[in-house]
């Protein structure tokens, strides 16, 4: 490491580097970028001064040279929950292997803080964005798509959108918890659903309708909805509170919660209130985080395969305009599946 008097330490430069090799900044670079066209003993002797000196190539210039930013963008909901740490795992695992870093930012389901880091990540000329978005509307990343920023959902979208998506069907996967809760003869059921702009709580409430609504119920008579303002543990037990807080005779004997998260504050309520789980409130979360097995009365969940939804949106990112193929925009839905523990006494 340089220094420059009475500053800070000074990053070396290449320049310094073919000063010390006695070199030219070109025969530094050729040792670099293509090793096999200097001659072995000056190449020795420039790899030496690269050690001596602690240099460090500055990978961001480079790029910017060449026109090539190896950087992907993410957006998502919530870094602090396990679903979405384990998606990043599988966006890092897919775009370590062609050398692109990660720029992660999380919304906090907070549609203003999105909007500033999908912004800040395109003045950073990311290679692409990944996002699991908060509105209900498209129009913020539709508008970065036409400005020609590569977009890949987290999400399976509504309406037709011209960008690759990547989710799981959560209408189906309400459906699968319901009815399992029906399958064991419950009829008065709770939903602990998020707010409208976030998307997967309007699916996930859509398909808890139609499950009830197909078994010939009225979701008037059979449902009973809390929402909450985010899809945290606290959230969750303040929903399972006001579920609780009912009457007898309109209290759900079981409660489907929009994540795990939720769930495991909801079952955390349940036991500060003495209400044993699930002779007396049976619940059933969605995402099968890894908590959801260890939790003191083991959560009955839908699981969502989280490490291949975050290696496949970052596969669908880097594929487009490489190879021409995944130029059209694709939609890769991958199914739910309901993992059965002790929470449901279906186990």
């Amino acid at each position: 490491m340089t220094t420059t008097q009475g500053g800070p330490p000074r990053r070396p430069s290449i320049t310094d580097v073919a000063r010390r090799a006695g070199v030219s900044v070109g025969t530094v670079s050729n040792v670099l970028n293509r090793p096999d066209n200097v001659a072995p003993a000056t190449r020795e002797r420039v790899r030496s001064a690269i050690a001596d000196l602690g240099f460090v190539r500055n990978a961001s210039a480079r790029q910017l040279r060449a026109g090539v930013i190896r950087t992907v963008g993410a957006v998502v909901l919530d870094i602090a929950n396990p679903f979405y740490t384990e998606v990043v795992r599988g966006i890092e695992d897919r775009i370590s292997a062609d050398d692109y870093t990660l720029l992660l930012s999380a919304s906090d389901e907070d549609t203003a803080r999105e909007a500033r880091y999908l912004r800040l990540q395109e003045e950073h000329g990311v290679h692409g964005v990944i996002i699991s978005p908060t509105q209900a509307s498209m129009a913020p990343v539709l508008a970065m798509h036409e400005r020609g920023v590569r977009i890949v959902l987290l999400d399976v979208p509504h309406e037709p959108v011209p960008v690759s998506s990547v989710g799981v069907d959560d209408a189906r996967g309400a459906a699968l918890a319901v009815n399992h809760l029906l399958e064991l003869g419950h009829r008065r059921i709770g939903l602990v659903n998020g707010p409208d702009t976030i998307r997967p709580c309007v699916a996930r409430r859509h398909g808890v309708r139609a499950a009830l609504v197909a078994a010939g119920l009225d979701p008037q008579d059979v449902l009973t909805e809390v929402t909450v303002g985010a899809l945290t543990m606290d959230a969750g037990a303040v929903g399972m509170s006001r579920v609780l807080a009912l009457p007898p005779d309109r209290r759900p004997t079981a409660t489907f919660c929009v994540n795990d998260l939720m769930a495991v504050g909801a079952l955390g309520a349940l036991r500060r209130a003495r209400v044993p789980v699930p002779s007396a409130m049976a619940v059933v979360g969605y995402d099968d985080i890894p908590i959801a097995s260890l939790v003191t009365v083991p959560l009955t969940t839908v699981h969502q395969p989280t490490h291949t939804l975050g290696w496949t949106a970052a596969d669908l990112l880097l594929r487009v305009g490489t190879d021409g193929t995944g130029a059209d925009p694709q939609r890769v839905v991958f199914q739910p599946e309901l993992v059965v523990r002790e929470s449901t006494a279906g186990g």
